[in-house]
């Protein structure tokens, strides 16, 4: 269950990652962007682009998801430093999930102060709709229930404590900021706010877990975001997410509904 502390998981490797991207570009970037399934255009925005191939970055994972680009690019945001991940790394790839969270830890070590992640997922509570976009303000962390979790093993005090506080995981002024925007720019007929439910995956949930997750009080479901987020709260930076409503989940036996990867693209 312990990762080994020789394949890229330690302080010092991780340092030398953010040492070699920041030897390659002068952006110093203060927010870290992190695009889930077909969202990565976001980072075609960014101005005076430097990116990255993720196979070409020491230490980093590479995705294997389709439409998930792999690529981590640096520029400027409305006159704001970034780095911005296109594509990220999911527990059903089979990467140990200490791999999965390591960009958080590098966004840390670039200078990060505040992430932003985006998903898609499927929508549990029945008021959604698909295209509404939900502020998430908290999660439920399933396979850290089971102790699949990205703090467990040695802690290093140079990240974070050994037990951080998660009740304040996603950033309350961020999410209020973002609802004021959003009331602002006329989005109040499909922004939301709700619970994020992460789950393994790859496959998709059964009617019954469906409905165990609504019981539970999941307004969304994915298989992302949720162990980013507690790897970059302990690390100490800001948290503010998104999820894209792609689907609603079927709840009903009777529904002919599926739901399928091109719908939804894997989170």
């Amino acid at each position: 269950m312990f990762p080994d502390l020789n394949t890229g998981f330690t302080y010092e490797d991780c340092k030398a990652t953010a040492d070699w991207l920041l030897a390659q570009t002068d952006v110093r970037p203060l927010v870290g962007i992190v695009c889930g399934s077909g969202l990565g255009g976001l980072a075609d925005m960014l101005k005076d682009q430097v990116a990255f191939n993720y196979k070409d970055i020491p230490n980093f994972p590479q995705s294997t998801v389709h439409g998930h680009a792999g690529r981590l690019v640096f520029g400027t945001l409305k006159g704001r430093d970034c780095v911005c991940m296109q594509g990220r790394f999911h527990l059903y790839e089979g990467y140990p999930i200490q791999k999965i969270t390591l960009p958080m830890r590098i966004f840390k070590l670039l200078g990060v102060e505040t992430v932003m992640l985006t998903n898609a997922a499927g929508g549990l509570n029945q008021d959604f709709k698909v295209g509404d976009i939900m502020i998430i303000k908290d999660h439920l962390n399933i396979p850290g229930f089971a102790g699949n979790h990205p703090l467990v093993g040695p802690n290093d005090e140079r990240f974070g404590v050994r037990f951080p506080c998660m009740s304040d995981a996603y950033d309350r002024e961020l999410q209020q900021l973002a609802m004021d925007v959003g009331h602002e720019l006329g989005f109040t007929d499909f922004l939301r706010e709700g619970v994020y439910c992460m789950l393994g995956g790859p496959s998709f949930e059964t009617i019954a877990e469906c409905r165990m997750l609504s019981k539970l009080g999941a307004d969304a479901v994915g298989m992302s975001t949720a162990h980013e987020v507690v790897v970059a709260r302990h690390c100490g930076m800001r948290v503010f997410a998104l999820s894209l409503i792609t689907n609603l989940a079927v709840m009903d036996y009777d529904s002919e509904e599926k739901a399928n990867h091109e719908e939804v693209s894997g989170g």
